[in-house]
């Protein structure tokens, strides 16, 4: 039997009979059903590139750590990305040939950082981030909540979220708030 065949005989005796559970698993941790099937063909994609090299030894960890990564890069594709959903996708429970310990320490050191990040916030704009990224809440429920304007919460997100960014860039993670004192330092006004 030749490579080409091994590889379909592979691909249909051991991956396709995990579809049924491969969807439930991509259905119950990616937020859009209509991606789903999308998400489901890029996988078998790269799996049955990734299985050209040579076949994994156990099948069914290799398919959903491939899935899992796959939500994991398609999440942070996304334009924002929810603190929620990352921590969603992190919690699965899959055998993981390629999670380390190195990467485990890597990942709580992150989680480390970025708490402190969001710990150096003014009081207002740590709530708002917390409220829209952790909590999930929309700008109008979020401004509800706190009981300020909508407008209030759009600029304390943008505030917590470029301070958030600098910060896990190594920056100070200091606000820097748009205003007179930025235009007249570049000689607008």
């Amino acid at each position: 039997m030749g490579d080409r065949e091994r590889l379909d005989a592979w691909f249909l005796g051991e991956v396709l009979p995990l579809e049924p559970a491969l969807m439930r698993f991509l259905r119950r941790n990616w937020r859009n059903d209509s991606d789903v099937a999308d998400l489901r063909q890029e996988l078998y994609v790269r799996l049955y590139d990734a299985a050209r090299t040579a076949l994994p030894l156990q099948t069914r960890p290799f398919v959903f750590t491939a899935a899992r990564n796959l939500l994991i890069s398609h999440a942070r594709r996304a334009r924002v990305v929810s603190i929620e959903v990352v921590a969603d996708l992190e919690a699965l429970d899959v055998m993981a040939d390629s999670v380390t310990p190195e990467r485990n320490v890597e990942a709580r050191d992150e989680l480390r950082r970025l708490q402190a990040g969001l710990d150096r916030l003014p009081p207002r704009c740590r709530e708002v981030v917390m409220l829209r990224r952790i909590a999930g809440l929309s700008q109008k429920e979020a401004a509800a909540q706190m009981g300020v304007s909508e407008d209030t919460v759009e600029k304390q997100m943008v505030y917590g979220m470029r301070a958030l960014i600098d910060f896990m860039l190594g920056g100070s993670g200091r606000l820097r708030r748009s205003g007179v004192a930025d235009k007249t330092k570049r000689g607008r006004v």
